[in-house]
């Protein structure tokens, strides 16, 4: 990573703090991942981290670490991955916490895009008395990065959206009987597994829900939480002895649904303890993003979609994937469903274009990471 205003030193510090920030992932949301790394005199005399939703921000722990550590932060510098907070939320304003401290200096490698928040933090340390520096390059693209989903939902109010696939060689996702277990490997599933556990909820039709009866949870030792699951239905045909209702004690689940849905069947799914959430409008794109706007409104940041096709199509047309996760297995079926149905655009100029695209073995398989927009 190369900043066009800070030294390699300065850059590392940066890099630290990215890496500390890592470590809440899939345990802070509807929070950022935030890292804080403390120096003087070229010392790192405190490091922390957001681990929790409702603990220490990054910065409030680094100083907690400097007292652990009997180090002073009194002139120090503070490296922080996002610029700090300067409202009351569920933890005071980290602003207040770093003037105390007598911090000298305060390097942001990103903004906070959120109205909250956006610039006032770094304001009021100017105003008292602390210089701040704006880190620039791909230090600070990495940090933006690794925070789309709160990025996307602070500037939306809708979850970013990862659609996930498993195909063959020739573009299916499953024969022409509907059999698609397994065409990913071991290893391919295990972390899917891993992505569940990192994201707030997953997504699919009720076209999955009633062939394979899910159960959509998040398994292995690095489940430490259960995402939210979301069933795609206009008319909320989920079945009440579904596994997905049996298990409501384990993880929430939320059916969104159209203005076609019966209100009696609503009210039963409600009294089984399903969540409700309804798409309006007029084409199925439209019904989309305003189901999209609802799961936002209950701190849903981050949402995989794992299928089947006809949802990954809608959600295609409604312009609403912004990352795509394509595991390519040394399969050829020869028929049966396509990874995406739908009408889709007239011309390939018209197609959405990845950003970014690179590849990796899992196992048996390809994995492929496309980035169709950044936030």
């Amino acid at each position: 990573m190369v900043s066009s205003s800070l030294t390699a030193t300065e850059q590392a510090h940066l890099e630290q703090a990215l890496v500390l920030a890592g470590r809440g992932r899939g345990a802070v949301s509807p929070n950022p991942l935030v890292g804080a790394v403390i120096v003087r005199e070229g010392e790192v005399i405190g490091e922390g981290w957001h681990a929790a939703l409702g603990d220490l921000h990054a910065e409030r722990a680094a100083l907690e670490d400097c007292r652990r550590r009997g180090s002073d932060p009194a002139g120090a510098t503070m490296y922080v991955t996002l610029e700090p907070c300067a409202h009351e939320g569920r933890q005071p304003p980290c602003t207040d916490a770093i003037l105390e401290a007598g911090i000298a200096r305060v390097v942001i490698a990103s903004e906070d895009p959120s109205e909250k928040a956006s610039g006032r933090g770094p304001g009021i340390l100017r105003d008292g008395g602390v210089e701040v520096t704006f880190a620039a390059g791909e230090v600070a693209a990495a940090a933006r990065l690794a925070n789309q989903p709160f990025r996307k939902h602070a500037r939306t109010g809708r979850p970013l959206v990862v659609l996930k696939m498993a195909m063959s060689l020739d573009g299916r996702v499953a024969t022409a009987t509907g059999d698609s277990r397994w065409i990913s490997g071991e290893q391919s599933r295990a972390l899917v597994h891993r992505w569940r556990a990192e994201c707030d909820a997953i997504a699919v039709g009720i076209g999955t829900v009633l062939e394979d009866d899910p159960l959509l949870t998040a398994r292995g030792p690095e489940a430490s939480r259960q995402p939210a699951r979301v069933v795609f239905g206009s008319r909320a045909r989920l079945a009440r002895d579904s596994q997905l209702l049996r298990t409501l004690g384990d993880a929430r689940v939320i059916v969104a649904v159209s203005s076609e849905a019966e209100p009696a069947r609503l009210g039963e799914l409600q009294q089984l303890g399903a969540e409700i959430a309804v798409g309006n409008g007029q084409t199925r794109g439209e019904r989309v993003q305003s189901a999209l706007a609802d799961l936002g409104r209950r701190d849903i940041t981050s949402l995989l979609l794992e299928g089947g096709p006809t949802l990954a199509g809608a959600f295609v047309e409604a312009g609403e994937v912004d990352e795509v996760r394509v595991f390519v297995a040394p399969l050829v079926v020869g028929g049966g469903r396509p990874a995406v149905e739908g009408e889709g655009p007239a011309q390939i100029a018209e197609a959405a274009r990845a950003l970014s695209a690179e590849a990796e073995t899992i196992g048996e398989d390809v994995l492929i990471r496309a980035r169709l927009r950044e936030w």
